[in-house]
């Protein structure tokens, strides 16, 4: 039986805890989503922009933000015709708000890995043309005919999305053009050159084949910057064999908006050579580079998961394409 005493003998955290949850007692927990829009809104603090990020309306933003705000009993943001500002409230909660919702991220990207390994799914992450390779066809083909139960999902991932989900495990692997940072071990698949992708407008453009020299200082594509650096540094060949530095341009995510780039003469690139018949489009011209390096295809997948079923069935498949491809043992 509890005493006067012994509830006088409580901590005052405790005492203060227990008249914070009796005041809110009646009011609704915040969903994650809520979280999710109050953080965005936070950085952005604008609610067109806050909402296109979110792929929703403004409208239906701003009743999630009402909601929330009852919900938590106070006001989050100052608003008026033109701004959106912070309340003291709405700053000092941020912090909570973004534990919150990294952990339950957490959460979600652990639970879905279990999820696949139970249920004998993969997901295999794939960039540029890579799902048609002839390789990747010839590795999905193996695993069907030597994992049945093994269903696979295939990923298509622009530039910024298949590094980052493939080293926080939201993919299981990718078929991939190295470089990769730290953490992420390869199997390499097959070897073809790069050439350099130019407007068909640029007055070097006619030429059967030119070197990085003639390339002189002109502007190259860039990728955001949540690309790793060591990936893109190596397809814009920065720093040149000189030592020059590369300029960059506009920034693109994904091969369409690449494309269109150098078709508009705002920048240039180089891509692997299977581009010509894979990416042919208007305004734009593939030239060989003679001193260009070639580029690699590989399967990674992050070290931590190598043993996982999925991964290890993929790895095999992989493992005996490479074989046959190359009549060696390729490394483990």
């Amino acid at each position: 039986m509890r005493t006067w005493a012994g509830s006088i003998a409580q901590p005052l955290w405790l005492q203060v805890g227990a008249l914070a949850v009796a005041d809110t007692a009646g009011l609704a927990e915040p969903s994650f989503q809520q979280l999710r829009i109050f953080l965005t809104l936070g950085e952005e603090l604008h609610f067109g922009r806050a909402a296109a990020r979110l792929h929703m309306t403004q409208p239906a933003l701003s009743r999630q933000m009402k909601d929330l705000e009852k919900r938590l009993g106070v006001v989050l943001f100052s608003r008026d015709s033109r701004t959106v500002s912070f309340t003291e409230a709405g700053r000092g909660l941020t912090e909570e708000a973004r534990v919150i919702v990294e952990s339950m991220g957490r959460l979600r990207l652990r639970a879905g890995q279990w999820g696949r390994t139970l249920a004998g799914h993969v997901v295999v992450g794939t960039i540029g043309a890579e799902a048609a390779m002839p390789y990747t066809r010839a590795i999905l083909e193996h695993l069907r005919a030597s994992q049945p139960r093994l269903t696979v999902e295939i990923r298509s991932l622009n530039f910024t999305e298949h590094l980052v989900q493939l080293m926080s495990g939201d993919i299981d692997v990718a078929i991939l053009r190295p470089p990769v940072p730290v953490g992420i071990e390869l199997l390499e698949l097959a070897t073809e050159p790069r050439v350099a992708c130019l407007a068909v407008t640029d007055p070097i453009a006619d030429l059967a084949e030119i070197s990085l020299a003639d390339l002189g200082d002109r502007v190259f594509v860039d990728v955001p910057p949540e690309v790793p650096r060591v990936w893109w540094d190596f397809w814009a060949m920065d720093p040149r064999p000189d030592g020059t530095r590369v300029r960059y341009g506009p920034v693109v995510s994904d091969m369409e908006g690449l494309l269109l780039a150098v078709a508009r003469g705002d920048g240039m690139c180089f891509l692997p050579a299977a581009a010509r018949e894979l990416f042919p489009r208007p305004g734009v011209r593939y030239l060989d580079v003679a001193d260009l390096s070639p580029s690699v295809s590989a399967l990674g997948w992050p070290v931590q998961y190598r043993d996982r079923p999925g991964v290890r069935a993929v790895r095999a498949a992989a493992s005996a394409i490479a074989v046959s491809s190359r009549g060696r043992t390729p490394p483990r």
